[in-house]
């Protein structure tokens, strides 16, 4: 008895009905698209909100930082007039003084480090 000869088939040649509608007609892909462009603009949308947020708290914080500042400055007497504090023209005499001398002197209440 010989052995009938069948003929191989493989994944290939399984019939299925993919491809069969029209290309021009596909709405599925289309409202699938619609939903895919809605959900990422949700996103982008929360995105925006979030970093508007962080800009309008660094700005707040920017206006905190000036208004210190300037408030800070006032109290030195630098935004007072043209006049330096008392405290600004010593050290800015004291300064002089230390050009002058050539080998530095350290002040009497500072420490001395040795290498």
């Amino acid at each position: 008895m010989a052995i009938p000869k069948r003929i191989l088939r493989g994944v290939e040649n399984i019939r299925t009905h993919s491809g069969g509608v029209d290309p021009a007609y596909r709405p599925y892909k289309d409202y699938l698209r619609i939903a895919c462009l809605e959900m990422e603009r949700a996103r982008r949308g929360k995105e925006r909100e979030a970093s508007m947020f962080r800009v309008d708290a660094i700005d707040i914080r920017a206006q905190e930082i000036d208004y210190e500042k300037d408030r800070l400055l006032k109290e030195i007497g630098e935004r007072a007039g043209d006049q330096q504090p008392k405290a600004l023209k010593q050290t800015a005499q004291s300064e002089k003084n230390n050009e002058s001398n050539s080998p530095r002197q350290p002040e009497p209440g500072a420490f001395k480090i040795r290498y």
